[in-house]
């Protein structure tokens, strides 16, 4: 419960993420519409990655010193799935904001992909060496983590492309 409660405060980070974009949220609103899309697939690309990795901790499967390996692993499968996202997505793009958004879209799904992969990867690991119970936090954090991530990651991307 202390967990939840915590990150209740900590899901303010994506608000003021939003509001520090307002500018560009103004002057190309269908922006909004794949805001959800995105930061959820940063959050379940985290988790799935997390749970993996809570797994191969508890097995004995992935140890402390398999960071790096692990790490890399993650990368390459989180890279092919955000491309793989991101054309799907494209597509959408277009038809709702034109080539200029069909690029945010795309390449901020690919970037979110890869940051809520490699954080629900490298989170279990953390917590573990905190003597804390990586599957307690790990989901709830990665999400709110990968939320705030992604929503800076989404607009930053649409500020610099639109010149705003």
């Amino acid at each position: 419960m202390l967990w939840l409660v915590l990150l209740v405060f900590g899901n303010l980070f994506s608000g003021a993420g939003i509001a520090a974009f307002e500018e560009t949220i103004a002057a190309h609103i269908a922006l909004v519409f794949f805001l959800p899309l995105l930061v959820d697939s940063g959050g379940n690309a985290g988790a799935q990655s997390a749970t993996l990795m809570v797994r191969g901790l508890a097995t004995g499967e992935v140890a402390m010193r398999d960071w790096w390996r692990m790490l890399g692993r993650e990368f390459g499968v989180a890279l092919a799935l955000g491309c793989t996202m991101a054309v799907a997505v494209a597509s959408l793009g277009v038809l709702r904001g034109g080539p200029q958004i069909a690029l945010i879209v795309a390449s901020s799904m690919v970037i979110i992909v890869l940051v809520g992969s490699l954080i629900g990867m490298s989170l279990p690991f953390l917590l573990s060496r905190l003597r804390l119970d990586p599957a307690t936090a790990s989901g709830p954090l990665i999400t709110s983590i990968a939320d705030a991530a992604g929503v800076l990651v989404y607009f930053g991307i649409a500020t610099h492309v639109l010149d705003i």
